[in-house]
């Protein structure tokens, strides 16, 4: 399945029915009076948080979602139905944002309708029209025969961006080529793209990362380049899906010239990216440790300590320093304390 983290949807709730005029009509009864029913309620349309889905592809083939209009009232006072909802079901951590221009302009924020982050939590996202009232409810002392009834209201509609932000307990961060989709395929039953060159990876990866019987989810996101706060190579979005993360761990490969330039430039993206990123736990992780003597090795801690990082050394291709790696990792996630981790 492909992995898409925005789509665009139009939302249209239900008309209410309208109220009914109406008078009763029985044998012997001169004057029966009005018993015109109210009409019903339009329907809602409502996101649901959902377990099983990671993606938001289906909205590319299916945008517009409207519910059922409300029943106009009858007589005998009788209330038309209500019109039917709509569910329209989202991925855990999707967000619904709803822009709002300035009506001058056309420029404004946008505004942060829901965060679905919890199976079952749900949402209205257009709210349907109230029911008209019948003319029985326009009776009065000094209006016995009342020929009014209320027509129903409008529901409401709107165009939202949905926008996926991957709920994960460990981030895999660092620059293209760092060897993190090895790391994630390492210690996971994820099948992650592999390959020698840059931007192998172009969307992130979700895998189930076992260490006895604990359990925790690691999100493999594409790498970043500088810029990347900005929205260069896409990172704004990348970096959305490791905000929810218990920690990161930023993996840097061993065999460049800088080592402490390339941990220094992914840092600072993230620093300016700000929503809290920079304030998480983390591990440094020098990867591709098995084409490096043990001097050099030595030699890139020695120059990433003056950052004052905690720094582990491994090779995911090969399995060195990889459960130590996840025992870290582990560690920080317990730490942080609100996670999404399983422990037997």
């Amino acid at each position: 399945m492909k992995f898409l983290d925005q789509a665009k949807i139009h939302v249209r709730a239900g008309n209410g029915g309208d109220g009914c005029v109406s008078f009763r009509h029985k044998k012997f009864i001169e004057f029966g009076g009005p018993d015109g029913g109210d009409g019903g309620d339009g329907g809602n349309v409502v996101a649901r948080c959902v377990d099983g889905l990671n993606t938001l592809i289906d909205f590319r083939y299916k945008q517009h979602f409207r519910a059922g209009n409300g029943k106009p009232g009858s007589g005998r006072q009788r209330t038309g139905a209500s019109g039917k909802d709509v569910l329209v079901e989202v991925p855990r951590g999707t967000q619904v944002i709803v822009e709002n221009p300035d009506e001058n302009t056309g420029d404004g924020d946008s505004i942060l309708l829901a965060d679905l982050i919890r199976p079952g939590q749900e949402a209205i996202l257009a709210r349907g029209g109230r029911g008209g009232k019948g003319n029985m409810r326009f009776k009065s002392s000094t209006n016995q025969a009342p020929r009014q009834s209320q027509p129903g209201g409008a529901g409401t509609q709107a165009w939202l961006w949905l926008r996926l932000k991957l709920i994960a307990d460990v981030g895999l961060i660092g620059l293209p080529n760092a060897g993190k989709s090895t790391f994630l395929a390492a210690v996971s039953r994820a099948h992650p793209k592999i390959a020698d060159y840059p931007f192998t990876t172009l969307s992130p990866q979700l895998g189930m990362v076992y260490s006895g019987d604990d359990a925790f989810v690691a999100a493999d996101i594409p790498g970043l380049i500088e810029g990347a706060h900005n929205g260069h190579g896409l990172g704004d979005r990348f970096l959305g899906h490791v905000e929810r993360c218990a920690c990161l761990f930023h993996l840097l490969d061993g065999t460049t010239v800088d080592v402490r330039a390339d941990y220094r430039t992914v840092r600072l993206e993230i620093k300016k990216y700000g929503h809290g990123l920079a304030e998480k736990p983390f591990l440094v992780g020098l990867n591709k440790c098995d084409a490096l003597s043990p001097e050099a090795i030595r030699e890139s801690k020695r120059s990433l300590a003056k950052d004052d990082v905690r720094v582990i050394s491994l090779s995911a291709i090969t399995g060195m320093g990889v459960e130590s790696a996840i025992k870290e990792l582990f560690a920080l996630i317990v730490s942080d304390g609100a996670s999404t981790i399983s422990t037997g």
